[in-house]
């Protein structure tokens, strides 16, 4: 009974000891991570807001009123055709007339053609714009994390709450107008 007594002691004042070297650990290797700098960065505010953005969107915005003018002139020219091909009908045998209608159906799918590689020249030409833009933005984030400490750089649109002492993006926003105001897009292929 006395040495199960001892046993009991003994086993108790280890789980104690133990206890109390755990959260001792514990609270050492909690003290470090307290120190740990964050920041908020709101990626969308500075792909609305930033100026090389808008600049990028006007030149595209100017590149596509070109386009649509000749997509209406072509538009027009089919109208035409078609009204033309309609008066034909009466005139023309059927075998005639199957083959004026094949031309202006191939007519009116290589239109279709233009516009299609027109749209796809215009996204591809913007997408290689906002990769300059992102590359600058992405070295602008690091350099600013590098400068101020900062390990962790969190999406605004992934957090919940926030203190607004760690939200970067007025800084970040205006570093990259001051290095990147502006930024020529390169003219769409036909």
């Amino acid at each position: 009974m006395t040495s199960f007594r001892s046993l009991l002691i003994l086993t108790i004042s280890l789980f104690l000891c133990i206890s109390a070297a755990v959260a001792q650990t514990a609270s050492q290797t909690a003290a470090p991570s307290s120190g740990i700098n964050i920041a908020v960065l709101d990626l969308e505010t500075i792909r609305r807001e930033a100026s090389v953005v808008k600049d990028i969107r006007a030149q595209i915005t100017v590149f596509r009123k070109s386009f649509q003018a000749d997509v209406e002139k072509e538009e027009k020219a089919l109208r035409e055709a078609n009204q033309e091909l309609a008066k034909k009908r009466t005139i023309l045998t059927p075998e005639s007339f199957a083959e004026e209608r094949r031309k202006f159906e191939q007519r009116v799918v290589e239109v279709q053609r233009l516009v299609q590689q027109r749209k796809q020249s215009l996204a591809k030409v913007r997408a290689d714009a906002m990769v300059q833009v992102e590359g600058k933005l992405n070295r602008i984030i690091t350099d600013m994390a590098n400068r101020l400490g900062i390990v962790l750089v969190l999406n605004r649109s992934q957090t919940i709450m926030v203190d607004r002492s760690l939200e970067i993006t007025k800084e970040v926003l205006a570093e990259l107008d001051r290095s990147i105001p502006k930024l020529q897009v390169a003219a769409p292929g036909n």
